[in-house]
């Protein structure tokens, strides 16, 4: 116990946190977006899979990382494209539609590994970049300025979520409709092509999460790699309340225990295991209980946009 109490051992734990909380960013601050919007997409860890998949498949074939983040991002957003199409323009049921789309990326992801790879195969993909100067600094420079380009983008895309939001015309519009879209509607504001837009941006952030966890942590693509986080992700924007600096304390929240967990396995600290596995989840839920009923969802959330009507 006196070993994992040690500062070295603490200063793994939060930089693994740190690392372990990037696909939770990634994948919520786009569905932020879209709930924002007015929309929830309950196909994130679907879109999460094909992300997942593309990115490895094209670092795979070409040996590029930059291309295979390319092509996760195109697919991505081609994904968002498709869950626009049926649950704004078709106006079919939200949360159908998205486990539609889960079950759709699920299923194709798996099915293209099997084809076209077969087994576990390892690939070079993105290496750590220690930021020069800030790398160098006692504990903190360990924690945060020694990740891969991924880690960086997901935590620098926190506050520019906040700008976009709260600082740009877009970011109001997006509210607008998120809220009174008939409102926006008289404005002159196109509730559709807003919500088209959020769908796209937050499939290309799920399809993102879901590539950095094959070729920024794990070089290699498995069944079921994504392991529920796409769900998690959905629920980090209820505890966050659909705020960008709230989704990185939930994601944080998260990933910490779950880092300090794996930590109690590799050491084999006598603790409970099944209670470490476990320990992630259990204060995600907590913390969801916690927060609930003090929190205010977009009022057009999950409603579909009939011009001329009142939601």
């Amino acid at each position: 116990m006196e070993g994992f109490m040690s500062i070295d051992i603490f200063i793994i734990i939060l930089a693994t946190g740190v690392r372990l909380a990037t696909p939770f960013l990634l994948a919520a601050l786009g569905e932020m977006f879209v709930q924002r919007s007015g929309v929830y997409n309950l196909g994130v860890e679907g879109i999460m899979m094909m992300g997942a998949f593309a990115g490895f498949f094209a670092t795979l074939q070409q040996g590029s990382p930059l291309l295979g983040i390319i092509v996760s991002l195109a697919i991505g957003a081609l994904m968002g494209l498709i869950m626009a199409f049926v649950s704004v323009t078709f106006k079919a049921e939200q949360g159908i539609s998205g486990i539609g789309l889960y079950m759709f990326g699920w299923g194709l992801s798996g099915l293209l590994f099997r084809l076209y790879v077969g087994g576990v195969t390892s690939i070079d993909g993105l290496k750590p970049i220690a930021i020069p100067m800030l790398s160098d600094i006692p504990l903190i420079g360990q924690v945060l300025f020694n990740h891969n380009v991924l880690v960086y983008t997901a935590f620098l895309l926190v506050p520019l979520s906040g700008i976009v939001l709260y600082k740009t015309s877009w970011g109001l519009n997006i509210r607008a409709v998120g809220n009174k879209p008939e409102a926006a509607d008289t404005l002159g504001v196109s509730v559709v092509k807003i919500r088209y837009q959020c769908l796209i941006v937050g499939g290309m952030l799920a399809a993102l999460a879901g590539a950095f966890l094959t070729i920024g942590q794990a070089n290699m693509y498995a069944d079921n790699i994504t392991a529920g986080r796409g769900f998690i992700a959905i629920a980090l924007v209820y505890f966050g309340r659909w705020s960008p600096w709230g989704i990185l304390l939930g994601s944080l929240l998260f990933s910490m225990a779950d880092s300090f967990q794996s930590m109690v396995q590799v050491l084999g600290i006598n603790f409970p295991y099944e209670l470490a596995v476990i320990l992630p989840y259990m204060v995600t839920i907590i913390a969801l209980a916690i927060s609930y009923g003090r929190v205010w969802a977009p009022a057009a959330l999950g409603k579909p946009f009939e011009r001329g009507t009142r939601g």
